[in-house]
């Protein structure tokens, strides 16, 4: 579980702001310490695990582990540059807080991206939850005190699923139907005709959100706006899922057979149905997810063949 968080800036970029407030160490780094606990700072190699919200300097949230409840773990490396977020982990110790704020050109610095970011910042607002000490311990045995502390804190997230499910259903007020699997389904529109089976289409367009509300994927272009996830390289449109193949999450494979053409519904698909203790890409383990989907067209084979009809 060891994650550099650099990677987490490119979703971070922002207009330009004054720093007032922010003390500056010795390496250029600007800094704001809300919570210092007395203990050893945080040293490289050591294991951190900590929540973490970035913001562009127009005090939008771009990046937050707290929609998820599982923290960002990484191990602090040598800095890469001066006054970056590894410099800023070394004055910290566990049970603290702080803001860190990036020039966002050093990040990029060296490539042909670093012009577009001059005069801006990255801040990143950290908590740190746990520290593992490196010290003097051999490679397998800090390998096992990480992975001790990692499934006892899935362990609890885990155990907190079922009930901040019910809470968004409660929440949103859903008039849900829960299958034999754990699958819960409210359908908001009632299309008609016969249902989806295996080696039948799906085309459907769709909205996936964390319990929080925060889109994390779409066919729908005003919804990828709306969330700030545009990817120019897609094309936002319906998409066809094969049913039986298992591209796609046992949620979905279960819940689009429940729905005949021209239905809109919500899917609550807990976590064993979805990505489960693994996480997948940007969504943490023990994630339950929700998807606004509408059927567009169910396409069966074509009598006498094994694969679907075209669109």
């Amino acid at each position: 579980m060891k994650k550099n968080l650099t990677f987490l800036v490119l979703a971070a970029i922002g207009l330009a702001s004054c720093n007032n407030e922010y003390k500056k160490d010795k390496t250029g780094l600007l800094y704001k310490i809300y919570t210092d606990k007395a203990g050893p700072r945080i040293n490289e190699g050591d294991f951190v695990s900590a929540g973490v919200v970035i913001k562009n300097d127009a005090d939008s949230v771009q990046f937050s582990t707290y929609g998820s409840g599982f923290p960002q773990q990484f191990q602090v490396s040598k800095s890469k540059y001066k006054g970056d977020i590894f410099a800023g982990m070394k004055l910290l110790t566990e049970g603290d807080s702080a803001s860190f704020k990036l020039p966002a050109d050093s990040i990029f610095k060296n490539t042909t991206r670093a012009a577009l970011f001059k005069n801006k910042f990255v801040t990143y607002d950290i908590k740190i939850e746990k520290v593992i000490p490196r010290g003097n311990m051999t490679a397998q045995e800090f390998q096992a005190a990480i992975n001790k502390y990692i499934m006892t804190l899935a362990l609890a997230v885990k155990n907190a699923e079922a009930g901040k499910i019910q809470k968004y259903i409660t929440d949103k007020k859903l008039n849900v139907t829960q299958t034999d699997s754990g699958l819960y389904y409210a359908i908001t529109i009632k299309g008609k005709g016969p249902l989806a089976r295996p080696g039948d289409t799906v085309v459907v367009d769709y909205t996936g959100y964390l319990l929080n509300g925060k889109i994390f994927d779409t066919s729908i272009y005003p919804d990828a706006v709306k969330g700030k996830i545009v990817n120019p390289k897609r094309e936002y449109a319906p998409i066809g899922i094969p049913l039986g193949e298992k591209k796609v999450i046992a949620g979905w494979e279960q819940g689009l057979m429940l729905l005949p053409k021209a239905t809109k519904a919500t899917f609550i698909i807990p976590s064993k149905l979805a990505y489960g203790a693994q996480g997948y890409g940007g969504i943490a383990p023990y994630t339950p997810l929700v998807y606004d989907i509408w059927v567009a067209n169910i396409i069966h084979p074509t009598p006498g063949t094994h694969t679907p009809a075209k669109k």
